[in-house]
């Protein structure tokens, strides 16, 4: 099981289908297998060599996919670096992880020598664009242009394939350590599951360095079914190219879907090629989803529940409880059902299972569970003990097996499709000199879901107002993260461990909700 795999398949049947489209550029397979095969000369030529760490900080686009494929073709490890993310977290998982070796877009150019100069290792800069490089950089398309193809390095099986970064607990960002087979699996079996017509077009909108969408981006690639890109989500943009391209599959967080639909300019496209929706990351509103589907009433929804570390699928909720009969047994509110090849638990703290509509924490094993986390043997330790990745969310599973998350047994919050660890967020507003103490939780929010709300007590001399705060840690961390509120107390709620409940802070928020996550 390797990645390329399914590049290597369509090249001996179908090499003159069509494999990319983004914007005026159209890539057949046998083109694209070109210039995956040159672009991983390029960067063995560079000093990649086998299980090295090459990073990307791009915006959506058929050369992501490049990227992808060309340094697994070549040997390497792919580091999709998080666009949102300030220059000092891009920064920490460049170095935690020895990445020397960075691709750039140009939206990201003025943010390429602050990353290269504060970095341990200076990396090597690849301008990934269609005019000149810029002074110090190389060129992208001239190293494709120069550089004869090689052959497939076939690294597959449980050689390291990605590290994506998701946030820490502990106030950094860890590297998910994925295998060939754990992204291989989980695609292959999300195509078991959910069937992909073999006139299928994709249009990629989640951002790429997510798993969702890689997973995605895999999927496609090993069926050999074409991929059209658009650089981020941007409502006319995405109706316009679904209309222009004749889309029939999307994945995107309730968060777009409501963006789209409301949209002033929505009744005027055409969005009848339309058949499949996925969404992830949150469940989806009632009144949303009612709106959705009569906005869109040909289109089938699915939602899929999983995280990074399970690379990610864990279950999925079908178009069959997206509708009037699924609004009324509650099964829309569901997260689904396990997936093939995934083995899913509901346990209490000693990780005995519990029984059905029982709470407890979800606990996943399968080839699709990550290798651990990068230079982190002690987490990796606590998260995968026993066998299973622990989820840290709390569910129960109905008779019928069913998975219902309620609550989060750790300390995540979900803005707008994004993870936000408060542990981060909570050692950027404990370097503020005005504070003595701070608790970070997710409150509800109608348009994003969760908000991240801060909970600060002041030193008895200091004084601080929430914008001070707020513009204080936007310089520190990603603005999705940035606290969207703040309230001080004289106080926070301890336990008689000395540890702050955080349970308490969030139930006034949470009140009379059926859970505690949204």
């Amino acid at each position: 099981m390797y990645l390329t795999q399914g590049l290597h398949h369509v090249l001996q049947q179908r090499p003159h289908s069509l494999a990319t489209v983004f914007r005026g550029r159209r890539h057949t397979y046998a083109q694209l297998a070109e210039r995956v095969a040159r672009l991983a000369g390029a960067l063995q030529q560079l000093g990649m060599h086998s299980g090295d760490r090459v990073g990307l900080l791009a915006l959506n686009s058929d050369r992501f996919l490049e990227y992808y494929l060309a340094t697994w073709w070549g040997g390497g490890v792919v580091n999709p670096v998080n666009i949102r993310w300030s220059v000092a977290e891009i920064v920490y998982s460049l170095d935690d992880c020895d990445t020397r070796v960075l691709m750039i877009d140009d939206s990201f150019l003025p943010m390429a020598e602050a990353i290269a100069g504060s970095a341990k290792v200076r990396p090597l800069l690849i301008h990934v664009g269609d005019g000149p490089a810029p002074e110090g950089m190389l060129s992208y398309e001239q190293l494709i242009h120069d550089t004869a193809p090689v052959g497939d390095a076939f690294r597959g099986g449980d050689d390291l394939a990605s590290i994506m970064y998701t946030g820490g607990t502990t106030g950094r960002p860890k590297g998910v350590m994925q295998s060939h087979m754990n992204l291989w699996s989980a695609a292959v079996a999300r195509a078991a599951d959910v069937p992909v017509p073999a006139d299928a077009l994709t249009l990629h909108i989640a951002p790429m360095f997510h798993l969702a969408a890689l997973s995605r981006v895999i999927l496609i690639s090993l069926l050999g079914l074409p991929a059209v890109f658009v650089p981020a989500f941007e409502p006319l943009d995405v109706m316009q190219t679904i209309e222009r391209e004749r889309i029939t599959d999307i994945l995107i967080v309730p968060t777009m879907i409501q963006a789209l639909i409301m949209h002033p300019d929505f009744a005027r496209y055409d969005l009848g090629c339309l058949r499949d929706l996925t969404y992830g990351a949150s469940p989806i509103a009632v009144p949303l989803l009612e709106l959705a589907l009569k906005a869109l009433p040909n289109v089938r929804f699915t939602q899929g529940y999983g995280m990074t570390e399970a690379a990610p699928p864990i279950s999925a909720n079908g178009p069959e409880n997206h509708g009037p009969e699924g609004i009324a047994n509650g099964r829309l509110r569901s997260a689904g059902r396990p997936g093939l090849g995934v083995m899913v638990r509901i346990v209490d703290e000693h990780d005995n299972e519990v029984p059905r509509g029982t709470v407890g924490e979800v606990v996943v094993r399968g080839p699709n569970i990550m290798l651990g986390y990068w230079n982190k043997p002690e987490e990796t330790a606590q998260v995968l003990r026993g066998g299973w990745m622990h989820t840290g969310d709390g569910a129960y599973m109905d008779e019928d097996g069913y998975l219902y998350i309620v609550d989060r047994f750790k300390d995540m919050i979900v803005s707008g499709g994004e993870n936000v660890y408060s542990g981060e967020v909570e050692s950027a507003i404990a370097s503020h000199p005005a504070v003595a103490a701070c608790a970070v939780i997710g409150i509800p929010c109608q348009q994003w879901g969760e908000a991240v709300h801060a909970v600060i007590v002041l030193k008895a001399d200091r004084q601080a107002l929430g914008a001070e705060i707020i513009e204080h840690c936007r310089q520190q961390i990603a603005g999705y993260k940035t606290p969207k509120s703040v309230e001080f107390r004289a106080a926070l709620p301890l336990s008689g461990a000395g540890k702050v409940l955080k349970r308490d802070l969030r139930e006034p928020y949470w009140a009379g909700k059926d859970r505690g996550v949204s």
